[in-house]
């Protein structure tokens, strides 16, 4: 893992250089830079990158809790997380409101080695559980990229879906319809079900050129699959699908529902 990159920001001094000279002892710790004032502070946390600061709470113009609040008001990323903040003063008052305010820790001076050494140790169980968020994420991306890709070859026509922990291809012949829920689609092949990420639209287009329609704003139906299209009250259509399913026809589709009906 990379040293934990760590800015101090304390408006004495002798604050500064002391916890300079302690982090100097610790393993994996790199100073990044230090400040007396919360705003030149700020810039520093952008340019710098840093993963931690050690932050006084009393300072003139611009204290401990106005620099939370300012970096609350940035927008920040997965790529670009905001730093972890652990207090650093002489006012151990401060604890609760400083805990509220979202910091990692609160350390009361005078700071001894081995109680900043416990709070570095903190940070890198953060730092690292954020970087597992982040590449997870990437991964999850990248999933849905290749599945999309290979949703789109000209293949034999064919989607990939998660099953447990495992992601398969199911073929398009072999699905019966398809629902929106939400920001999720969900498949409905051989009496299963499979929900995955994505809009109804991109499925529709993906799906139509293997014999798929949509007949509702919220499903598209393999039309081999039709069974029978049933006619009720007031011209209400249904379409009822050799599995069993029964799927209304939305008063857009209908004109196109009649046409699956003449032909075929």
């Amino acid at each position: 893992m990379a040293p934990l990159r760590v800015l101090i920001c304390d408006d004495e001094p002798l604050a500064v250089d002391r916890l300079a000279e302690l982090l100097s002892r610790c393993d994996d710790v790199a100073v990044v830079g230090a400040f007396i004032s919360g705003r030149a502070l700020i810039d520093a946390i952008v340019a710098t990158k840093a993963d931690v600061v050690l932050l006084d709470i009393e300072m003139p113009q611009m204290d401990g809790f106005d620099v939370v609040e300012a970096l609350s008001r940035m927008e920040w990323s997965a790529e670009s997380p905001p730093p972890l903040i652990i207090f650093a003063t002489a006012r151990p008052e401060f604890a609760i409101a400083a805990f509220d305010s979202g910091a990692l820790d609160f350390i009361s001076k005078p700071v001894r080695l081995g109680r900043l050494e416990q709070a570095l140790d903190r940070a890198r169980q953060a730092t690292a559980q954020i970087e597992a968020v982040r590449r997870l994420r990437e991964l999850s991306d990248q999933l849905d990229e290749l599945k999309s890709a290979h949703a789109g070859a000209d293949d034999g026509g064919h989607v990939w879906v998660r099953k447990g922990k495992e992601t398969i291809r199911l073929e398009a012949g072999a699905v019966d319809w398809v629902g929106a829920e939400g920001e999720y689609v969900r498949f409905h092949a051989d009496g299963e079900s499979y929900l995955e990420r994505g809009t109804l639209q991109d499925i529709a287009a993906v799906l139509s050129p293997f014999g798929f329609a949509r007949v509702h704003r919220s499903v598209v139906v393999n039309t081999r699959r039709i069974g029978a299209i049933e006619k009720g009250r007031w011209g209400r259509l249904t379409v009822n699908l050799l599995s069993g399913a029964k799927l209304p026809v939305g008063k857009k589709y209908r004109d196109a529902v009649r046409g699956l009906m003449k032909t075929n």
